[in-house]
């Protein structure tokens, strides 16, 4: 964290402070419960946490980073070298087959339907075109 995120912490108005730090907690608990629901997104809400974090406090903020589970998530996409190829299947398998599932079972009205099928192929369209980190091996040798 640079030190001009720090001076913006300390410049920031006390309420919206306050704000940013409670959006910024509800945020890393949705992307927690996002972990074990497929249809609701763990990475978008733990962006959102980093940013309400970056704006208001910066021992939180790094703490999110440093996280052992969830900072793994948030750093590649935030250094902007995407996500590794399988975690990018998985996510567009778990979304199509819950939406199928959703369409389906639970929802029989057709506007319904429509609107998470559509949902379903913006967040394909969004995922696929996401940089895609390259695969490191183990035994790579340094040159």
């Amino acid at each position: 964290m640079n030190s001009s995120t720090s001076h913006i912490s300390k410049q920031l108005n006390p309420v919206l402070r306050w704000v940013l730090l409670f959006v910024g907690f509800v945020a890393v608990i949705l992307g927690i419960v996002g972990i074990f629901l497929p249809v609701l997104p763990t990475v978008p809400f733990l962006l959102l946490a980093s940013g309400c974090f970056a704006r208001s406090s910066e021992r939180f903020y790094v703490w999110l980073l440093d996280h052992a589970q969830l900072g793994p998530l948030l750093r590649p996409y935030l250094q902007g070298s995407g996500i590794p190829p399988a975690t990018k299947l998985k996510a567009i398998a778990l979304i199509w087959f819950s939406i199928i599932i959703s369409v389906f079972f639970f929802h029989k009205t057709i506007w319904m339907q429509v609107g998470l099928l559509t949902i379903a192929v913006g967040v394909t369209l969004y995922l696929w075109y996401l940089p895609t980190a390259e695969t490191v091996s183990c035994n790579k040798v340094d040159s």
